[in-house]
């Protein structure tokens, strides 16, 4: 059993309280696992998983405004660690980039001095990951260097800007919400500001526009109920200022791009979500409440799933789900699954008790997972929402319209094995499969499980409630008490409620009902029990209700110690309790005090009506304790040798042993001891009294004469010799007894308030308290240690003050928080490390980043030597033990359900690269293993029914098809995939146009789709007064006519390069298109910069070779899609992209990278990844790609793959792995060889389980 040990070093610390209205929108949830959340000037670092505040930031004067996690959207290695970075702005205009775990501040910024309005970290380069964009009020964005402080460029707009969205498809857009309207900008850039001032849009309804009436074709029958409802909030883009009439941006609440399919956007307004399809510039999609609704606070758009996390005003978190156009209702009522995105609600979690003080603030979404919410409350708690998913049989209510959710069939971007372990809540995309889109059929009921959402509430952090505080730390720590100390801090509360607090941990340990009205003050009697007293409201007579409680922390008990008395008095002052826990003074403000016995809870005396009026009391630490022991012992001693005088000699020594032990248990029983005990006061004049308690004797000692020098004395403390009092002037008076000297010290701070004495033998510190602050001051050399002053170094006001120990003090302030500081009264944050925790938190970035990598590794290399371990001390690993020690912590903090999953047998090495990513919130490893995983199987299973189809002949089934690539990933998507997408969305944006524009662009999206049956259809609709009716009908002519006949395909091909020289390009491409001729049309495209058009192109106008037969049996509605590229040319395409994306100007090789592996050039992807010193992921891509069969080693590959393995084996080496880096360097040919004798140098020869290990890779990869 671990021997009990006493933390008495206590940790600096700030417990905190309500949130400021400042701090609503100053919450973020981070890739690395944590929320920041912004309380007054102070950032809290929680732990979603274990409810822990685990860190508090303080440096901050004004009240933080915002906050934002770094992204991790970079390659992991020991010079780009794991680590926690945060930038947080405030509302004096600073921004701070904080290294959260040592709580320091890496860098401060400051332009303005008012608030920060939007803050983010760029993320679309491989450049840089120091850059923080910024908004300074009113009209500025500012790019920073969040590293050094720097300012990159500044560009100011003509509106105030409110706040900002990227698009996350395209780095160079993005949107700013304006006071009057959005300005889209197209040029963002981080090397210079964007040129032009960005296009400015208003938002408009369609009847307050005069020029838009309905294309004939698209008049439907007059809807009813809902559907009028929701034709009525439609509103499109304009470019004119909107009239008055019009909707306005005014009560737009918020703006963000969709991160699960590209070009669309949110716009969220009290009572409805608008989701707009850009390149269309209209409403494809509405989310209304319903009149008796609550309205929106926020949405949060999730990426893995279209789905949207909206906050209500009543603090419910609803989820909602976009419907699959691909449902039973299709065929009773075509209109209903076309005419909108429709977004199901699919769960909401309970709401909470608005008043005026409590209402909700924010949420937040784990980015990692989107299976978690956080809600902030403006009384400082944290409610930590997951959802869960239940599966059954059971059918969906068919009343309710919805159609059923089904499980996905792969976990981590795999098929599930038939034994296989998983975690089906591990993410949003674990739980639900793909939404269905219009041509895809539907899944077999026999594979997936028709699945419910619910929410759980995982976890709640809360605060301390309302200010003023009354503080008071626990006895002292001493040499009797140090088997059972715990350092409690007691506050009482407004409310009446006494929090005790344990600063070890700084977690609630009981929080006690006392009383019905403000706690005023509190005595501790003993470690277990203390005493306080709250005054209700005084009456007409100015009489009040006293309340003084008698509270047994253990059991909780309370009792009213002064009995019946208390109602209809003057209020209590004050209260001391004497030195040795034995006696009481309650001192009243227009009544005598009275003096208690605490230990049999009876009124030794209250004082006579002409007793002076007190105003400052305390007591002596003498007494005469020790003198009556040692004449009690001496008392029982002659009482035992008087009993044995006439015994035999031999057993007198026992006896005599016992016999003092019974007479000791009988005075302690009978409490005979009363030690003698003094205390002074002061009453109006400054005269100084002294009474002397035995007993139940009162006796009146010397009185000394006021000192001329001091005004009315407001409090006293005494330790040892020396006496100090403090007056309603700011004068201090240090007495030292023993020399009879006395010294006046001025402060000039006004009203000295509160004088405490530091706990400890010899210790001198005296905590000074005055209105506008406090200070610490050496009573022996009679100076000043510290100081803090409101508006100096603090921006809060003190409420109280107390010693936790010898050389800390804790302060109650004004903005709700109470903090545990150094001596010298520095607002510091502590060092995570130095933190004791309740409950282990799962954070490898916590680490030291050698050790992080080294947990990495460990975990994405099992079995290590033939076995499953999460033991690291079970590997050949050559560190310091506390190193190992840490990395064990956080094996241990994993959850069971994840260390099962991890020592599964048949999770293969793509899937376990997959859940490692995500388990350290990786955000480059993620997007990289998802897309690898996916076209490393689809390329092998290709692969394989085409050498089955070549063995056994025609009339073969084709292999079952696979998963998709969620439409997040955009054109990284399988083209047949891609294509069916793009005709989904221009048929709904078909159904939505209303104006001659919209039409116009679908005409365009559609003949580059290849529909030009449907284009035909409307270039005729052009009205005759129309300036391009002539145009419409020419070329819907030529549209119909066209031939791939020699000479008309000429003549097409030179209009169109005429077109495109003169700066018609999109034209010019259409016709390309027309005339199959989709690959020179990509080629244009990329020479006037392009690029992603171009990409779009190739992969809408491909034909998949890989999905060939799967296409033909799912897709009818491409059945009119004239395919105009091969593969091999679509590749070219998107190959020449790749090569641009590497160049230095853009500088997006991870991109790149992404793109080649959705080509399958995985041979390109590996040198690539090795050129970039990519060391583990380019041998764990190439071991992946062997194991599947999608590389083969042959001569030409050998040297890659023999240089790959020999680089990683290095890396395991720096790491201290020694027998992971034996291991791959045994399969990297010579080279290898001469490292592994370096590593058994001296040991003679390599290890079996090395040689073995490597017998079996070897053979899994040639299977």
């Amino acid at each position: 059993m671990i021997p009990y040990t006493v933390n008495i070093k206590l940790a600096a610390r700030t417990l905190t309280g309500t949130l400021h209205l400042q701090n609503k929108a100053a919450v973020d949830w981070g890739w690395q696992g944590l929320i920041a959340q912004g309380c007054h000037s102070s950032i809290l670092i929680i732990d979603p998983k274990t409810s822990q505040t685990i860190q508090v930031l303080e440096r901050h004067k004004a009240n933080v405004v915002k906050v934002k996690w770094s992204r991790e959207n970079y390659y992991h290695n020991q010079s780009s660690p794991y680590c926690l970075r945060l930038a947080s702005g405030d509302a004096s205009g600073k921004i701070i980039v904080w290294d959260v775990v040592s709580g320091t501040a890496h860098c401060e910024i400051q332009e303005h001095s008012k608030p920060i309005q939007d803050l983010e970290w760029l993320w679309n380069q491989d450049a840089s990951r120091d850059l923080l964009l910024a908004i300074h009020p009113p009209n500025y964005i500012v790019l920073w260097n969040g590293d050094t402080g720097t300012k990159l460029w500044k560009k100011s707009y003509a509106e105030n800007i409110l706040s900002f969205s990227f698009d996350p498809f395209d780095p160079s857009n993005m949107a700013l919400l304006t006071s009057e309207g959005i300005v889209f900008i197209t040029d963002f850039s981080h090397s210079k500001p964007p040129g032009s001032a960005g296009k400015k849009v208003y938002i408009a309804s369609p009847h307050a526009s005069p020029a838009h009436t309905k294309p004939a074709s698209a008049i439907s029958l007059a809807p009813t109920g809902a559907k009028k409802a929701l034709n009525k909030v439609k509103v499109l883009i304009t470019n004119e200022k909107p009239t008055a009439e019009a909707v306005t941006l005014n009560d737009c609440l918020q703006l963000s791009y969709l991160p699960s399919k590209r070009n669309h956007m949110l716009l969220l307004y009290p009572r409805e979500i608008l989701i707009l399809d850009l390149e269309l510039s209209q409403t494809v999609g509405v989310v209304a409440i319903e009149r008796s609704g609550v309205p929106f606070v926020q949405v949060i758009p999730c990426a893995q799933r279209d789905a949207l996390y909206c906050l209500h005003e009543n603090g419910c978190i609803t989820l909602r789900v976009c419907r699959s156009t691909t449902t039973q209702e299709e065929a009773t009522d075509p209109e209903q699954s076309t005419h909108e995105l429709l977004y199901d609600l699919r769960s909401q979690c309970d709401a909470i008790r608005v008043t005026k003080t409590v209402r909700p603030y924010r949420m937040v979404i784990c980015p990692v997972n989107e299976n978690s919410a956080a809600l902030m409350v403006s009384d400082g708690r944290a409610m930590l929402w997951e959802l869960k998913a239940h599966t059954g049989r059971a059918v969906t209510n068919q009343s309710s319209g919805l159609s059923p959710l089904y499980t996905p069939i792969s976990f981590c971007g795999s098929p599930l094995g038939t034994n296989q372990k998983r975690i089906q809540d591990l993410s949003l995309n674990s739980m639900i499969g793909q939404t269905l889109i219009a041509g895809e059929a539907l899944p077999p009921s026999s594979i997936q499980q028709e699945v419910q959402l619910k929410f759980l509430l995982s976890g709640l952090l809360s605060g301390l409630p309302l200010p003023p505080f009354a503080l008071r730390m626990c006895p002292p720590l001493t040499t009797k008490n140090i088997n059972h100390y715990q350092p409690l801090l007691a506050i009482g509360t407004s409310n009446g409620s006494v929090l005790v607090y344990n600063l070890t941990s700084g977690l609630l340990h009981k929080e006690l009902s006392v009383h019905s009205c403000e706690v005023r003050g509190i005595e501790w009697l003993s470690l277990t029990s203390f005493l306080s007293f709250a005054t209700s409201a005084p009456n007409n007579m100015g009489m009040v209700r006293n309340e003084l409680q008698h509270v047994d922390l253990l059991t909780g008990r309370c009792f009213a110690f002064r009995g019946e008395r208390g109602n209809d008095e003057p209020p209590i002052e004050m209260m001391k309790v004497s030195h040795l826990k034995q006696y009481l003074v309650v001192v009243f403000r227009d009544k005598p005090l009275e003096l208690w016995d605490t230990r049999t809870g009876t009124l030794l005396r209250e004082m006579a009506k002409n007793f002076p009026t007190v105003t400052a009391l305390e007591w002596s630490p003498s007494h005469n304790l020790k003198s009556l022991k040692k004449k009690q012992m001496a008392a029982r001693e002659a009482i035992a040798r008087q009993t044995v005088s006439d015994a035999e000699q031999s057993i007198v020594e026992s006896s005599v042993i016992s016999l003092l032990q019974d007479a000791e248990s009988k005075s302690e029983s009978s409490q005979a001891i009363s030690a003698r005990e003094h205390f002074v006061f002061t009453d109006t004049d400054g005269q100084v009294y002294h009474i002397t308690v035995e007993g139940n004797t009162v006796k009146d000692g010397a009185r000394i004469p006021p000192d001329g020098s001091m005004g009315s004395i407001a409090c006293i403390a005494w330790k040892g010799d020396t006496l100090v009092l403090g007056d309603v002037d700011g004068n201090l008076n240090f007495w030292d007894l023993k020399a009879r000297l006395s010294r006046g010290i001025p402060t000039h701070r006004g009203w000295v308030k509160k004088i405490r004495f530091a706990p400890g033998k010899g210790n001198q510190k005296l905590l000074v308290m005055y209105t506008d602050g406090a200070e610490v001051w050496d009573t022996k050399e009679v100076q000043m240690v510290s100081s803090m002053r409101i508006g100096r170094n603090v921006n809060y006001r003190v409420l109280d003050i107390d010693w936790c120990t010898s050389d800390k003090v804790v302060l109650a302030s004004d903005d709700g928080c109470i903090r545990v500081l150094e001596m010298a009264m520095k607002s510091a944050s502590y060092r995570m490390d130095e933190q004791d925790l309740t409950d282990p938190v799962w954070c490898p970035y916590l680490l030291v980043p050698r050790a992080a990598l080294t947990l990495k590794t460990f975990l994405l290399l099992q079995p290590w030597s033939g076995t499953f371990t999460m033991d690291i001390t079970q590997v050949d690993y050559t560190e310091k033990d506390e190193i190992k020690g840490l990395i064990q912590e956080q094996l241990n903090a994993m959850s069971n359900d994840m260390k099962s999953v991890l020592q599964d047998p048949e999770l293969s090495l793509l899937q376990r690269c997959l859940l490692v990513s995500r388990l350290f919130g990786d955000e480059s490893d993620l997007h990289f293993w998802t897309v690898a995983s996916h076209y490393i199987q689809a390329f092998a299973q290709a692969r394989l029914s085409t050498a089955e189809g070549n063995t056994q002949g025609e009339g073969t089934k084709p292999p079952p098809p696979q998963n998709h690539l969620d439409i997040c990933n955009d054109i990284l998507c399988e083209s047949s995939y891609f294509q069916k997408f793009q005709l989904d969305r221009v048929h709904l944006q078909e159904v939505k146009r209303s104006s001659y524009e919209h039409t116009k662009k679908c005409a365009d999206q559609l003949l580059l789709l290849g529909q030009t049956d449907r284009a035909v259809q409307l270039l005729l609709e052009t009205s005759a007064d129309n300036a391009s009716y002539y145009c419409d009908s020419l070329k819907a002519c030529l549209v119909t006519t066209i031939t791939s006949s020699g000479p008309s395909q000429s003549t097409i091909k030179l209009v169109a390069t005429n077109m495109i020289a003169n700066g018609k390009l999109a034209e010019g491409v259409q016709l390309l298109c027309l005339i199959d001729k989709a690959a020179d049309a990509c080629r244009y495209l990329q020479t006037y910069g392009e690029w992603n058009r171009a990409a779009w192109l190739a992969k809408v106008t491909q034909h998949d070779g890989v999905r060939q037969q799967e296409a033909s049996h799912t897709v009818k509605c491409l059945d009119s899609v004239r395919v105009r590229l091969n593969p091999a040319e679509s590749s070219d395409v998107l190959k020449r992209w790749a090569e641009h994306l590497c160049s230095q100007q853009v500088n997006q090789k991870s991109k790149a990278i992404l793109v080649l592996l959705s080509l399958g050039c995985f041979y390109k992807v590996g040198e690539m990844l090795h050129g970039m010193r990519y060391f583990d992921r380019a041998a764990l891509f190439i071991e992946a790609c062997l194991k599947y069969g999608v590389m083969e080693a042959d001569d030409s590959s050998n040297k890659l793959i023999k240089s790959a393995f020999l680089e990683y084996a290095r890396l395991l080496r720096s790491l201290g792995l020694r027998e992971g880096a034996a291991l791959w360097a045994s399969r990297a040919g010579s080279a290898g060889e001469q490292l592994m004798e370096e590593l058994f140098q001296g040991e003679g020869s390599v290890p079996e389980s090395v040689i073995s290990e490597d017998k079996e890779l070897g053979q899994e990869s040639t299977e």
